[in-house]
């Protein structure tokens, strides 16, 4: 290995470290990195035409990570906040930079609304981070933060519908305006419908062969398809990986694409991000590096103010508006990487110069939210600002209320357990890796739903929660794959009571060495219903049958540890 490589991956060591413990999103330090590694600095690495493929790549995955995150049933859900809140923001931001982008610039018209609608945005990753850090993600102000998010990554549509017009040498605004509501509803609609009736039925066949490699083709496959079908439409393949996204959401398998996709996302993430911070020209930032100070703090400053002044116009507390003005007040990753979908696909918005200049007042408030929030912070427990309160919990409105009770497996155990708690209205989700099994459940309406249990990823998002989950059941047949479950339930939370089946004595022994609660061998228990029957048929009396029965279930089945054969389980 030579020793740019060993230095690279220690500059990305040591920036993902220390950012991370900063609470400064992982994209920094990649960009970074890479304004390191590249021409202007240490020169590790040449930008060759092997980082833009990857970088290319990571167009792709970053765009279908956004476009998975859309998905209607959850935007119907929220659609009070999504398109008010959301709304709201982002046309009063865009109201106020555009006369200043107008008059300050030499840009065209569409250049300025383009610009102005992409600073408007946030960076997603760095806020529902910070978010989860703060333990805020569910709390009424979190929600409203979430919901702004969304709409944020939901008007991709028509901002990757607008770049053909873009790519043209004049502008109809009028026809335009068409064009770009035309082409989004009819993509919304392709995806409703394609997702509906061809994308969840293939999945269902991948799925069934239960091959995680054929299942991960199958997503990329997708991908793959809808760039090319977009690239030969004349739409930038961003927009493919986009679309293939929210066909992917509107299936069941949304959350297991999701976990098994994460690990190739941050790598083609990082990627993207390395090769942006290697073309970064730091000569000509340095050349006009007070135009770029000065546009952070005018841009955070703009931002809080719009922002601040929608949320006390719907009524938000002011506590609550300011925290989602400061959180809000950045620029975003989906601005950065939209400005280099363009610049992949020719479409030239404003100069080269002035895109750079655009990366590094974005790269620098993304940067300084953490350091706002400590301040926030700080003040606060000082006194100077809002006196401290109690966090309202979001009220459990959402179908993605957290269980209290996760199953895992959803075979003759595990439903017969949900029947139990549907029964005394307990909410929980069940999880089975068998796609036929899920359908059925559905169809009969049980919340069961497609992922691995072994995934700690799939848990999480599915609402296993160290704080909320009161009990976690694993009802899987087999002794390994439960084992596996249960290590991965612990890695989530040590204190999370799981309780487990087991099919006999040596398997639940086996799972009991984990620490879980309490572990039932099936055929020891069904044996003793059994033989309570034939008990009570030869003349026992019932308190001499259970006798018998706590002698034999005492010290974990000691009395039983002399059977020696399952043949006939």
């Amino acid at each position: 290995m030579s020793l740019s490589i060993l230095a690279f991956l220690a500059i990305l060591f040591v920036f993902v470290y220390f950012l991370r413990m900063a609470r400064i999103g992982v994209l920094v330090a990649f960009l970074f990195t890479g304004i390191l590694s590249g021409p202007y600095v240490f020169n590790f690495f040449e930008l060759n035409d092997m980082w833009a493929i990857l970088g290319n790549l990571g167009i792709l995955f970053l765009w279908f990570n956004i476009g998975l995150e859309i998905n209607i049933h959850r935007l119907w859900n929220m659609r009070r906040t999504i398109f008010g809140f959301g709304a709201a923001q982002v046309m009063m931001v865009v109201v106020m930079l555009f006369p200043i982008l107008f008059g300050l610039t030499q840009w065209s018209i569409m250049g300025c609304i383009m610009v102005s609608m992409l600073l408007a945005m946030s960076s997603s990753s760095t806020d529902i981070q910070l978010l989860t850090d703060r333990n805020q993600l569910n709390t009424i102000m979190g929600r409203q933060t979430f919901s702004i998010l969304l709409f944020q990554d939901l008007l991709a549509i028509p901002l990757l519908a607008m770049l053909p017009a873009l790519a043209g040498r004049t502008f109809n605004l009028g026809a335009s305006i068409i064009d770009i509501v035309v082409i989004s509803v009819a993509l919304i609609l392709s995806v409703i419908i394609i997702g509906r009736f061809i994308m969840t039925p293939v999945l269902r066949r991948v799925a069934m062969l239960k091959s995680k490699e054929a299942f991960l083709l199958a997503v990329v496959l997708n991908i793959a398809i809808w760039a090319v079908l977009v690239d030969l439409m004349g739409l930038p393949i961003g927009l493919g990986a986009f679309l293939a996204g929210m066909l992917m959401s509107e299936t069941i398998y949304r959350h297991q694409i999701a976990s098994e996709i994460s690990p190739y996302y941050t790598l083609f993430m990082a990627f993207f991000f390395i090769a942006l911070g290697m073309g970064l020209n730091l000569s000509l930032l340095g050349h006009y590096w007070y135009i770029v100070l000065f546009a952070v703090v005018a841009l955070i400053a703009l931002k809080f103010f719009a922002i601040y002044m929608v949320a006390r116009v719907r009524g938000v507390s002011s506590p609550d508006a300011v925290l989602i003005a400061l959180i809000l007040a950045q620029g975003g990753e989906f601005a950065l990487l939209l400005l280099q979908t363009m610049k992949t696909s020719g479409i030239t918005v404003v100069p080269s110069e002035h895109e750079e200049i655009l990366i590094a007042i974005i790269i620098l408030s993304i940067m300084l939210t953490p350091i706002l929030l400590f301040l926030y912070d700080y003040l606060q427990r000082r006194g100077k600002l809002f006196q401290q309160r109690n966090v309202r919990v979001f009220d459990r409105m959402e179908s993605t209320v957290k269980p209290t009770v996760v199953v895992c497996g959803f075979g003759r155990v595990g439903q017969i357990i949900c029947q139990m708690l549907d029964a005394e209205n307990i909410p929980y989700v069940a999880i089975d890796l068998d796609v036929s099994v899920v359908m059925m459940g559905r169809e009969q309406g049980f919340n069961v739903v497609y992922g691995d249990t072994t995934n700690r990823d799939v848990l999480i998002e599915f609402g296993l929660n160290k704080r909320h989950t009161r009990a976690v059941v694993v009802a899987l047949d087999n002794a390994t794959t439960a084992r596996k479950a249960i290590l991965t339930i612990k890695s989530v939370g040590r204190r999370i009571k799981i309780f487990a089946r087991a099919r006999n004595l040596a398997d639940s022994q086996i799972l009991l060495r984990e620490g879980i609660v309490f572990s039932l061998p099936e055929t020891i228990e069904s044996s003793f219903l059994l033989g309570t029957q034939v008990l009570q048929q030869v003349g026992l009396s019932n308190s001499s049958i259970n006798a018998l029965l706590h002698s034999m279930r005492a010290d974990n089945y000691a009395a039983l540890s002399t059977v020696i054969s399952d043949k006939y389980d």
